[in-house]
């Protein structure tokens, strides 16, 4: 992996009409679209595939995607959306990403790394944000103060794992925040807490939360009708 690392969360919809193709031309499509994803790992790279069949409008599976490129990632993405059931999705949502170092974090603790090493929770939540401009206007150590206040509230829910990457001139929002965990009901408490928290006066926009179900996407496959 180079210094750099992008990341992507690219968040596919299936045509319904794919789902009335008899079951040998599904099962081929799903065979084509699995080995397209593995393109990604062949230039660097990794796909963690989620599933959101049901669970968001427009969104059957999400790809938590990582490359030491954004060619990697277009290129990737190519590859996937030409190969069998990816010529019968849409993109519903793509947020892109650069991780980067923690302007308000001296040394991130595990909780706070990426969420590409070590075992996989069970869900994945990721959403674009982005800040107020009076946000940017404030000193670094007025900035500082109130980030100290929400992290530390982060740290009374270790079991809730994040990672924050930077879409500054790269993506519409500045950043892509995801989280994971095993409990969404701390999760969910987590985000209420957060709520009341100084740092939410300068959230401008922090919407749509997609919500995936980590599987192999085999499961995924079978659970679309491809298995």
């Amino acid at each position: 992996m180079s210094d750099q690392t992008y990341i992507q969360a690219l968040a596919l919809g299936v045509d319904p009409l794919w789902r009335r193709r008899d079951d040998a031309d599904r099962h081929q499509d799903g065979c084509d679209f699995a080995a397209a994803l593995g393109g990604l790992e062949l230039e660097g790279g990794r796909t963690i595939t989620y599933s959101s069949i049901g669970l968001e409008p427009g969104v059957d599976l999400l790809l938590w995607r990582m490359a030491p490129s954004i060619d990697a990632l277009e290129s990737s993405a190519a590859a996937i959306l030409r190969a069998g059931l990816g010529r019968w999705t849409t993109v519903a949502h793509s947020l892109v990403g650069r991780i980067g170092p923690s302007l308000y974090v001296r040394k991130p603790s595990a909780q706070e790394q990426s969420l590409f090493e070590g075992e996989r929770s069970r869900y994945l939540v990721v959403y674009p944000f982005t800040k107020s401009t009076d946000w940017y206007l404030l000193s670094n150590e007025a900035r500082q103060g109130v980030m100290n206040e929400h992290m530390r509230i982060g740290h009374e829910y270790p079991s809730v794992r994040q990672a924050l990457a930077y879409s500054f001139g790269l993506d519409s929002q500045e950043f892509v925040v995801a989280y994971e965990m095993d409990d969404l009901v701390a999760f969910g408490d987590l985000v209420r807490a957060l709520r009341s928290t100084e740092s939410r006066r300068s959230t401008v926009s922090d919407t749509p939360i997609l919500l995936g179900i980590h599987r192999p996407i085999g499961e995924i496959l079978a659970l679309l009708g491809a298995g």
